[in-house]
């Protein structure tokens, strides 16, 4: 099997899974969130900064343990790549569908109770915040790692689809193409929290996301179709 991520596809991928209306609805809650707890501008940066420095680890860590299993694992590199085909066909056509028919029938949606449990660690930043700033800052650590997990049924097709594709090369090679995309990966986060700290409001924020998150989906859901049929067109 040849080598066939290109930057091209890594970097498109990485959008595509940035831009997921997930990840958005997640951070933009959260950001409402210190917006209030934190009086002074600069904790709520802060405290943004290190929740995406530990999304970043987290994603990271995650995408380099299966990319390692998969490459030193014996016979489980091919099966993989096929898995993650299937897989980016199936996200796909669940993430056009719910581009017409949003909320019918099975959605890519963070793992049930996720919301509720992020809402509950976001009211204990404020009851930590009134003690001790750092409690507070290491709890927005705890947060970035735990919204990873919660998010990736909903945000993981792309990063699955790129580490099959990883196992077409060298694990040598993939490693700066791994850091890469994660680094794409956070970037409109980066975003977000320099919106609000600037003024925008995350009411106007959280509008604007619902307002397109039908066109989100649609593009990330012809992409993964696309990539899929690729990957399966390239081994057949």
């Amino acid at each position: 099997m040849a080598e066939q991520l290109t930057l091209g596809i890594l970097i498109v991928a990485a959008l595509a899974d940035s831009i997921n209306p997930c990840v958005f609805g997640v951070l933009i809650f959260l950001l409402a969130y210190m917006t209030a707890i934190f009086k002074n501008k600069l904790k709520m940066l802060a405290a943004g900064l290190i929740y995406i420095f530990a999304v970043y680890v987290t994603y990271l860590l995650i995408g380099l343990g299966i990319f390692t299993l998969t490459k030193y694992t014996v016979g489980l590199a091919i099966p993989f790549y096929w898995i993650a085909a299937f897989i980016a066909i199936g996200a796909g056509l669940v993430e056009i569908k719910d581009f017409f028919w949003y909320g019918r029938g099975f959605s890519l949606q963070i793992i049930p109770g996720g919301a509720e449990r992020i809402k509950k660690y976001a009211e204990l930043m404020r009851k930590m915040e009134s003690k001790h700033i750092l409690l507070s800052f290491a709890l927005a650590v705890f947060l970035g790692i735990f919204v990873v997990f919660v998010e990736l049924p909903c945000t993981g097709a792309p990063y699955l689809v790129v580490l099959g594709l990883l196992t077409a090369g060298n694990y040598s090679d993939g490693i700066p193409l791994l850091l890469l995309y994660n680094l794409i990966f956070i970037l409109p986060l980066f975003v977000i929290v320099g919106l609000v700290y600037f003024g925008k409001t995350s009411r106007s924020m959280e509008k604007w996301r619902k307002e397109h998150k039908g066109l989100m989906r649609l593009g990330i859901g012809l992409f993964l179709l696309a990539l899929g049929a690729y990957m399966l067109w390239s081994v057949i």
